[in-house]
C-alpha cells in the first residue's frame, strides 16, 4: 500500500499535467488558425474552442496580450495555474485538490507555448472533464496495481511454500519419526535448507538428536552395567561373607604379625561385603541415607593410610595427615572411609603414574559451621577433559582405565550428609580436593 501511494499519487499529477499541457497545444493550435485566416465567423471559433476544450484563448507575442478566441463563461474564475515553473510537490497538491474536489470549476490555465510561438499561451476551461480523466487513468492504474499483486502474491506463496513450508514440513517429519525411535541413529535430521536460518534451526536440531541419541545409548549401556555390577555384587557377597568367617579365626592366632594384621583384614572384609550390600541398594535407587554418629576423624584417616600404604610398594610415595587427635565429627563413618579412600587413592594413582616422587596429605579443620576434610597431593593434576567432567559417571575419567565412577559416587555420598565435594585448586604443583560437612542437622 505504501508503494502504492508513492506511485499512484505522482503518476495522476503527472497526467493532469499532461492534460493541460494538452489542452494549451491545442488551444495553440486554433489560435494559430485564426491568425492564417483574417476573417473567421462565430460558428467557426466556437468549434474550434469545442475541439480545444476551452472558453477562451490568449496569446502573448512581441509582449503584446492578445485575445485569439473567445466564449461566454458560464461561472467566475476560481483559480489560476500557471505550469511554467510548477514544481513537484505543487503539481501533486493541486492534482489532490482537484482529485477530490466534485463540483466543477472554472480556472485559468498558463504555459508556454510549443516552438516558440510566442511568449506565453492562457486558457480558460472548465475542470468536470479533467476530473472525470483523472478518475478513469487512477481505475487504470488500480486495476493494473491489482494484477500486479496478485501476480507478486502468487509468486509469494510459491516462494514461501518450496523455500519456507515444504522444509518446515520435512523437519516436522524429521521430528515425529525422530520421537518414535531416538534411538536409531539414522533418523538423525540431515541439514539441507537453502534458507540460512532454517538450515542453522536444522543443524541445532541435529545437534541435539545427535547428543540425545548418545545419552539414550549411555542410559542402555548404564542399565545393563547396573545389572551386571548387581549380579556380581550379589554373588561377591556371599563370597565375602565366607572370607569373613575364616578372618574370625585368624584372630585367634599367637602370631604377633597375625594380631595386628588380623583387626585391619576383618575391617577391610567387613567394609567390602558394606560395599557390595551398599551396590545392590543404589542399583534398586540411590546410595542409602546416611547413618549419622560421632566419632574421631582421625582413626578413619589413619585406616585409610594404612590400607593404601600396603598399595604403594617401592614407590617414592610419603602418605601423611594433620588431624587433631580430639576433633570428633557427625557422619557416616563408613561413607566417610569411602569417601577419603577414593580421593586418596585417585591421588597415589595418579602419582605413580607420573614416574615421580610425591607426596599426599589429609587434613582436616573445624569451623563454626562445618567441618572441612581436604586432601592434598603433589602430583601431576587433573587434565582439562577431567576438570569439564568431574563429576559425571563414566565421563571424569583422570587416569587411563579409570571409569570416572569414584568421584561421582564421592560426591553423592557427600550430598548425602547436606555437604559439599570441591576441586580448590589442581595444576602442575598438584591437587587439592575438599570435603565440607555441615554441623547443623540435616533437613529431609
Amino acid at each position: 500500500m505504501l508503494a502504492e501511494v508513492l506511485i499512484f499519487v505522482p503518476s495522476v499529477a503527472r497526467y493532469r499535467e499532461d492534460f493541460l499541457m494538452s489542452r494549451l497545444e491545442r488551444a495553440q493550435i486554433a489560435a494559430l488558425a485564426m491568425l492564417a485566416e483574417a476573417e473567421v465567423d462565430a460558428d467557426v471559433q466556437e468549434e474550434l474552442l469545442q475541439n480545444a476544450g476551452v472558453y477562451n484563448v490568449v496569446l502573448r507575442r512581441d509582449e503584446a496580450r492578445q485575445l485569439m478566441l473567445s466564449a461566454p463563461i458560464p461561472a467566475p474564475i476560481t483559480k489560476t495555474y500557471d505550469l511554467r515553473n510548477a514544481g513537484a510537490l505543487e503539481l501533486i497538491r493541486d492534482a489532490l485538490e482537484c482529485f477530490f474536489n466534485a463540483q466543477p470549476e472554472v480556472i485559468r490555465v498558463i504555459g508556454e507555448p510549443v516552438n516558440m510561438a510566442g511568449l506565453l499561451i492562457e486558457v480558460t476551461m472548465e475542470t468536470g472533464e479533467l476530473r472525470s480523466a483523472m478518475i478513469d487513468y487512477g481505475v487504470r492504474i488500480l486495476w493494473l496495481s491489482a494484477v500486479i499483486s496478485i501476480i507478486t502474491a502468487v509468486l509469494l506463496f510459491l516462494a514461501v511454500r518450496v523455500f519456507l513450508v515444504k522444509p518446515i514440513k520435512r523437519v516436522v517429519g524429521n521430528m515425529e519419526a525422530y520421537a518414535a525411535k531416538p534411538e536409531d541413529a539414522r533418523l538423525v535430521m540431515q541439514p539441507s535448507a537453502g534458507v540460512t536460518e532454517l538450515r542453522q534451526a536444522e543443524e541445532t536440531l541435529q545437534t541435539l538428536q545427535t547428543q540425545l541419541t548418545a545419552a539414550l545409548r549411555q542410559k542402555e549401556h548404564l542399565a545393563q552395567l547396573g545389572g551386571a555390577v548387581a549380579k556380581v555384587s550379589h554373588d561377591l557377597r556371599n563370597i565375602l561373607t565366607s572370607a569373613q568367617l575364616f578372618t574370625d579365626r585368624i584372630e585367634t592366632s599367637e602370631d604377633p604379625i597375625v594380631k595386628r594384621m588380623a583387626p585391619k583384614l576383618v575391617n577391610s572384609i567387613t567394609r567390602a561385603v558394606s560395599l557390595c550390600e551398599s551396590t545392590l541398594a543404589y542399583g534398586k535407587a540411590e546410595e542409602p541415607t546416611p547413618t549419622l554418629n560421632r566419632f574421631a576423624l582421625a582413626d578413619i584417616v589413619n585406616e585409610v593410610i594404612d590400607s593404601e600404604r600396603l598399595s604403594i610398594g617401592d614407590h617414592d610415595l610419603s602418605l601423611s595427615e594433620d588431624i587433631p587427635a580430639a576433633l570428633t565429627i557427625r557422619a557416616d563413618a563408613e561413607q566417610l572411609y569411602r569417601v577419603i579412600a577414593n580421593l586418596v587413592r585417585n591421588a597415589r594413582q595418579a602419582i605413580i603414574s607420573s614416574g615421580q616422587p610425591g607426596e599426599i596429605n589429609v587434613s582436616a579443620g573445624e569451623r563454626d559451621d562445618f567441618w572441612d576434610v581436604r586432601v592434598s597431593d603433589t602430583g601431576p593434576g587433573l587434565p582439562p577433559k577431567a576438570q569439564e567432567f568431574l563429576f559425571t559417571p563414566f565421563q571424569g575419567v583422570a587416569s587411563k582405565g579409570g571409569t570416572g565412577l569414584g568421584l561421582s559416587i564421592a560426591a553423592e555420598l557427600v550430598r548425602g550428609h547436606g555437604g559439599e565435594l570441591m576441586l580448590e585448586r589442581t595444576g602442575p604443583e598438584g591437587t587439592v580436593f575438599c570435603i565440607c560437612l555441615p554441623k547443623a542437622d540435616l533437613q529431609r
